[in-house]
């Protein structure tokens, strides 16, 4: 069930891929879960428009290692600006790029990025289409369309393949839904009719047994595990059987890394938040967490993280 695969010639070890999280699947965060077994894991996603600019901040998004493969995930509705984006040498070093059109945030919608896309199909075809001409392996993820009443996997999933896509996620929800209920088994099991490519689903997967009961109910290939690794790491271990380092030493090398690459400050604030994740639901979490957001430097966090993570 957990099985290799490959996509577009490229060989996955595993189809249990860690999703793109804005403002979580920085670079020391990836090389965790690629630890723990993730089989391919994305980065944040990438503005095309920040990228075609030159802006340090979004260039640190693509922070990468030798580590292979790997994903990057952008945004835009520009064909142009995007294929630019797909041909620099900040998305050089991945085997895959994958395009947003899933994000359900006002701000990225407003501009007609993310799902605003699904309301506009000939206009998310033009923009994949400009991707593949990168020559680039590209990758779609989007939701089963904007509004209940209204859901498109089918449709939507038939187009990124006529378009060129080498591979679609399928968030099981409308953008309206957000994050809230169940994920549609129906709609992402009619997407994986729909095409011939490799069809992964993401959505209210937080144990082994609901990223069975996703592939089986849904025949995708594999699954993409996106809130759940945020408060649990380990969960690529529980999906594959297979061990991983106590969660005390991935968080003091998760710090130290975050702390080398991207500065004091942002270690400070970064690792306090992803403590609080890490404990929760351990006992005395509410006071280790009260304690964490008063550190001031990553060097108290550190000292903290002795109490905080008891085996």
């Amino acid at each position: 069930m957990f099985d290799p695969i490959m996509i577009a010639g490229m060989v996955c070890p595993n189809n249990v891929f860690l999703a793109p999280l804005a403002g979580y699947t920085n670079y020391p965060f990836r090389k965790m879960c690629l630890a723990l077994g993730a089989g391919l894991t994305f980065t944040e996603m990438v503005s095309c428009k920040g990228l075609l600019y030159g802006s340090e901040e979004t260039e640190k998004l693509l922070l990468c290692g030798a580590e292979s493969p790997k994903a990057a995930q952008i945004f835009g509705n520009d064909p142009a600006i995007i294929r630019t984006a797909c041909e620099s040498e900040a998305l050089a070093p991945f085997d895959l790029v994958d395009i947003n059109m899933g994000c359900p945030m006002p701000k990225i919608v407003r501009n007609g990025e993310g799902s605003a896309l699904l309301e506009d199909m000939p206009l998310a075809e033009r923009v994949i289409s400009a991707c593949v001409k990168s020559g680039k392996r590209i990758s779609v993820k989007f939701r089963t369309g904007v509004t209940e009443d209204r859901k498109i996997a089918a449709e939507f999933a038939k187009m990124c393949e006529g378009a060129g896509a080498c591979m679609i996620t399928v968030h099981g929800r409308t953008r309206e839904k957000i994050y809230a209920g169940a994920p549609d088994f129906e709609q992402i099991a009619a997407a994986k009719a729909a095409v011939g490519i490799p069809v992964f689903a993401n959505g209210g997967i937080w144990s082994k047994k609901d990223a069975e009961t996703m592939l089986a109910r849904t025949g995708a290939d594999g699954v993409m595990i996106a809130r759940a690794a945020l408060y649990r790491p380990h969960i690529f271990c529980d999906l594959l059987g297979t061990p991983g380092e106590d969660i005390k030493t991935l968080f003091l090398r998760q710090l130290r890394e975050t702390r080398e690459l991207y500065g004091e400050r942002f270690a400070c604030v970064f690792m306090r938040k992803m403590a609080a994740f890490y404990i929760k639901g351990q006992k005395g979490a509410s006071e280790h967490k009260r304690r964490l957001f008063t550190a001031q430097t990553s060097e108290e966090v550190e000292r903290l993280a002795e109490d905080v993570f008891r085996a």
